[in-house]
């Protein structure tokens, strides 16, 4: 096998610019604009994101996620609430999330606090799953040491017949959170180094502050 020098890969951004011109005052409006071309352009779930917590040792500890909805309020994902990452943000609600769309050479980068939806929002997202999905989340008791696979598959099958001609019930331990942002990055590449990065800072209620960053 040949050995590749990870020094000497570069990539020279040339595909688009991000100015204050062509920036809305409010965050949510570009985020829209660009996730929309991200799922435009085909790439490779345009809505998985980096989650980063913070564990009961002061270390980050970061996975991808799904976004599976957003608004003004913040952006939603799904989990176990028994899971590492809940029990990380039971404990400190501060999050992060980052977003890398290699095709359009594109990163947004976002700071916030994270708070459980309701589980009427829980509900309806869990019934709009399929039903594999739905009993997977019974299945798994995430982020705990199981012996094998085999543990998980008959544990599967026992609850496809439990469940064969019936609804299958949320579990209580199982639904979305919401991070609403504080601050939204956008990052664009650019020749020579030398990115776009505009910056939105929440100052009050729902007023942002758009600042340029140095690349």
């Amino acid at each position: 096998m040949k050995n590749v020098s990870v020094a000497e890969l570069r990539q020279n951004y040339t595909r688009a610019g991000l100015s204050e011109a062509e920036a809305p005052h409010n965050p949510m409006e570009l985020f829209q604009e660009w996730l929309s071309q991200a799922i435009a352009s085909g790439i490779l779930e345009p809505n998985g994101m980096t989650l980063a917590t913070i564990n009961e040792f002061g270390y980050p500890v970061a996975r991808m996620v799904l976004l599976k909805g957003f608004d003004h309020r913040g952006f939603v994902f799904y989990t176990n609430y028994n899971s590492d990452k809940a029990q990380q943000l039971q404990a400190n609600l501060q999050a992060s999330l980052v977003f890398w769309w290699s095709e359009l050479e594109r990163q947004v980068r976002i700071e916030g606090k994270v708070s459980k939806i309701t589980p009427a929002e829980s509900d309806a997202y869990f019934f709009s799953r399929p039903r594999g999905s739905q009993l997977g989340a019974w299945v798994s008791n995430q982020s705990q040491i199981i012996a094998s696979r085999e543990v998980l598959e008959k544990e599967l099958e026992a609850l496809e017949i439990k469940y064969q001609s019936q609804k299958i019930p949320r579990p209580e331990h199982w639904g979305g959170m919401r991070l609403a942002p504080v601050r939204i990055e956008f990052w664009q590449g650019r020749p020579n180094r030398l990115h776009d990065r505009l910056r939105y800072r929440l100052v009050s209620g729902e007023q942002w502050l758009r600042e340029r960053l140095a690349p």
